[in-house]
């Protein structure tokens, strides 16, 4: 994350900043009785909480930099959401390159979890044996699964949100819009399997040393 030319103290704020408008747009959501809203931005806050729990519960330090990309994945998500209140309408609704953008760094955060913890089970786990040439393709088979249960996931609680007249969740825009999702999720994870090295070999030793001690 030094590309973002912030200190580490200027990304603790920033995610700060970011966790204090989840709240805000939470309480948008219960103003407003809105289920899409609440929902969203509270599992936006859980996701944003979770550098903190790992920290805090088994040790795992994510470090300033890796906590704004899981936040900022979050908070980008919920925003698009919600919208900016009172304007009627929403950023995926509104603005076309929104929901590629929080695809391609959904996808780029769940390659990186796996990224660092197929590592730490390769470099730990005298079971496990991956050639490094091959860690790539791993991780783009892995993003790609989780993508498309992603969408078999929208697709279901679209369908039970509609039997029950909730809107606003997990909103599905047709085969096209699946395909688009696809492809971005597939960007995020090439981005995270040509520099995760850089940015993820430290995370990887740490869950490691974890899992050796358990």
């Amino acid at each position: 994350m030094a590309d973002l030319r912030l200190s580490e103290a200027g990304q603790r704020r920033l995610v700060r900043a970011m966790e204090l408008v989840l709240v805000g747009l939470l309480f948008v959501g219960l103003e407003r009785g809105s289920v899409g809203v609440i929902v969203n931005t509270g599992v936006a806050l859980l996701v944003a909480r979770l550098p903190s729990v790992l920290e805090r519960d088994y040790g795992i330090t994510l470090g300033p930099g890796l906590a704004l990309w899981l936040t900022a994945a979050a908070f980008l998500h919920a925003v698009g959401v919600v919208g900016i209140p009172g304007a009627g309408w929403t950023f995926y609704r509104q603005v076309w390159w929104w929901d590629h953008v929080t695809h391609s760094l959904s996808a780029s955060v769940v390659a990186a979890a796996g990224y660092a913890t197929v590592l730490a089970f390769e470099r730990h786990a005298e079971a496990v044996s991956i050639p490094p040439r091959f860690m790539s393709v791993v991780i783009l088979v892995f993003v790609l699964a989780f993508g498309v249960a992603w969408e078999l996931l929208e697709f279901a609680i679209g369908i039970v949100a509609d039997l029950l007249g909730t809107r606003g969740i997990l909103v599905q825009y047709g085969i096209e819009d699946t395909l688009l999702d696809l492809t971005f999720n597939l960007i995020g994870g090439v981005v995270v399997a040509i520099w995760g090295g850089i940015y993820l070999t430290d995370l990887s030793a740490v869950i490691g040393e974890r899992l050796a001690s358990r």
